[in-house]
């Protein structure tokens, strides 16, 4: 397989595997009424994020996320066409992850839960969901950066972004969902025909992106490495 191949490929499993567990786990919280709680959800989904990031980092860059995609393709560390086939690889690995949660899993409580499509609080305006998104994506992608991409990133495989999908989801699961991710979003919603809120799920996370990526291209990244 070639290396355009290989890259999506591993963006496809990342992200299937990611909205699976991710969009599985609410599924199974509610069929056992609540059993794993916001903490049991967190660990799951953080922990399978930071596999996944560490297992796809050195093909694709591990991105599993059209947030992650945007930054980059605005730090110049990608092109247009590389970015457009990622984000169409990441939105259909998102909707066979939620076809196989809707038939895996069990169905009243997929039916109850929208596959595990995220929701907003009403207590949240739209616009405070989207502050909300934005804000949390600008750390995550930054996280992705700074422990991934730079060329003075740490050892630490995927464990940094995995950490700050953890804290994300402690802080404003119950307000937003912490998607950070369209494509985490986009699978179950289009897969259970709820879209309610989900203009917050794009807007959100794509302005998050598209500032970190600003701000380490021109600010963060070492300037004689950047390139």
């Amino acid at each position: 397989m070639n290396s355009t191949g290989r890259q999506l490929a591993a963006e496809f499993l990342g992200t299937f595997t990611l909205v699976f567990v991710g969009a599985g786990t609410i599924v199974v919280n509610a069929w056992t009424n609540n059993a794993l709680g916001l903490v049991g959800a967190a660990l799951a989904t953080a922990c399978v994020y930071a596999v996944m990031v560490t297992m796809t980092m050195n093909i694709s860059g591990g991105h599993l996320n059209p947030a992650v995609t945007i930054g980059v393709l605005v730090a110049k560390k990608t092109d247009g066409r590389t970015a457009g086939l990622y984000i169409a690889t990441q939105l259909i690995a998102a909707m066979v992850a939620a076809l196989l949660v809707m038939v895996l899993l069990p169905s009243g409580a997929g039916e109850a839960t929208s596959l595990g499509a995220l929701k907003i609080s009403n207590d949240v305006s739209m616009v405070q969901a989207i502050i909300l998104e934005a804000l949390l994506t600008l750390v995550l992608v930054s996280a992705v950066f700074g422990t991934v991409l730079s060329p003075d990133a740490p050892k630490v495989g995927g464990l940094g972004v995995g950490m700050v999908l953890l804290f994300a989801i402690l802080l404003i699961g119950p307000l937003t969902g912490a998607s950070l991710n369209p494509a985490r979003s986009f699978g179950p919603a289009l897969i259970a025909g709820d879209f309610e809120g989900h203009i917050a799920y794009w807007v959100g996370p794509l302005l998050g992106g598209l500032a970190a990526g600003l701000i380490w291209s021109n600010v963060l990244l070492p300037e004689d490495k950047d390139g």
